[in-house]
C-alpha cells in the first residue's frame, strides 16, 4: 500500500512535468526540421538531419537583434517603473494609518479584474490624442498599468509583516519617511520585489495583443513579430519560425530557471506574512 501511494504521488508529479516540458521539446525538434519533415504530418518524429541553419536564418533574416533590443527596452523600462510605483503604493497602504487606505487597496485589486482586451479601443483613442501612438510609450504605459495591481498586492502583503519597531527606532534617530523607505523597507523587501520583477518580465516579454494594436512601425516592433519575417505570399519557412520562437523563449526560460526560488520565496512571504 505504501509503494502504491508513493507511485501515485510520482505519477501526479509526472503529469504536470510532462505537460509543461513536452511543448518545449516539441518546439525544439520542430526548429531543427526541414519544411518537408514538418509538413509530412509526423509530429513526434525526430529530425532526420539536424537543421542548425534554421537558427542562422532566424538570427540573420529575422532581424533578431532589432526585435530583441526593442523587447529589452520596453520590458526594462516597464519593470523599473512597476517596482518604483508599486513599492511606494504598497508602503503607503501597508504602513500608514490613513482613512482611505483600504479603499485604495480595493481599487488596485479591482484593476486585476479588468481584461486587457477591453481597454484596446479607449487606449487607442487616448494615445492618438496624446500623439504617442506607434511609439514604445504606447506599450510601456498600459504594461505598467496592468502590472502594478498584482505587484501592489504582493508587496503590501509582505510589508504588513515588517515590525513597526524598526520604523519607530529610525524615527527616533531622526530619519525621514523617505529615508526609512529607501534604507529599511526596500532592502528588506528584496524577495517579493524579485517575484514582481520576474512575473512582470514573463507577462510582458511575449505580449502580442497590445503590441499588434499600437505599433505599426517595423523598427519599433518586439520579438513576437519576428515570426512574420519568414511568411511570404507563396511560402513559409516553418523551421526558421520554430528557431525564432526558441530564441525568443530562451531568455524567459533561463531567467525563470535560475530565479524560480525567488518567485517561491516572494509569493510565500507575501501570502503567509500578510
Amino acid at each position: 500500500m505504501r509503494k502504491f501511494k508513493k507511485g501515485l504521488v510520482y505519477l501526479l508529479f509526472a503529469i504536470p512535468v510532462i505537460t509543461q516540458l513536452y511543448p518545449l521539446l516539441w518546439l525544439l525538434m520542430y526548429s531543427l526540421k526541414t519544411n518537408e519533415e514538418i509538413l509530412d504530418g509526423n509530429f513526434f518524429a525526430f529530425p532526420r538531419a539536424v537543421q542548425w541553419g534554421n537558427y542562422k536564418t532566424a538570427f540573420e533574416s529575422g532581424s533578431y537583434l532589432k526585435f530583441l533590443s526593442n523587447s529589452v527596452f520596453v520590458t526594462a523600462i516597464t519593470m523599473i517603473c512597476v517596482i518604483l510605483l508599486s513599492s511606494m503604493v504598497a508602503y503607503a497602504i501597508s504602513r500608514f494609518r490613513w482613512k482611505y487606505g483600504n479603499l485604495v487597496m480595493t481599487i488596485f485589486l479591482m484593476g486585476m479584474m479588468i481584461p486587457m482586451q477591453a481597454t484596446l479601443l479607449p487606449l487607442m483613442i487616448i494615445f492618438k490624442n496624446m500623439h504617442i501612438l506607434n511609439t514604445h510609450w504606447s506599450l510601456i504605459l498600459p504594461y505598467i498599468a496592468f502590472s502594478t495591481p498584482v505587484s501592489v498586492f504582493i508587496l503590501s502583503g509582505f510589508m504588513k509583516a515588517i515590525p513597526h519597531e524598526i520604523e519607530e527606532s529610525a524615527f527616533i534617530d531622526g530619519a525621514s519617511i523617505y529615508r526609512i523607505f529607501r534604507s529599511i523597507i526596500l532592502p528588506v523587501s528584496v524577495p517579493p520585489m524579485m517575484t514582481v520583477c520576474i512575473l512582470t518580465f514573463i507577462n510582458i516579454w511575449n505580449e502580442y495583443i497590445l503590441a499588434a494594436t499600437f505599433i505599426s512601425s517595423e523598427k519599433l516592433k518586439t520579438l513576437p513579430f519576428g515570426v512574420y519575417t519568414f511568411v511570404s505570399q507563396y511560402s513559409v519557412n516553418y523551421g526558421a519560425i520554430g528557431a525564432f520562437l526558441v530564441m525568443g523563449a530562451l531568455p524567459v526560460i533561463l531567467i525563470y530557471f535560475f530565479l524560480s526560488n525567488q518567485i517561491t520565496k516572494g509569493m510565500v512571504a507575501g501570502a503567509v506574512k500578510g
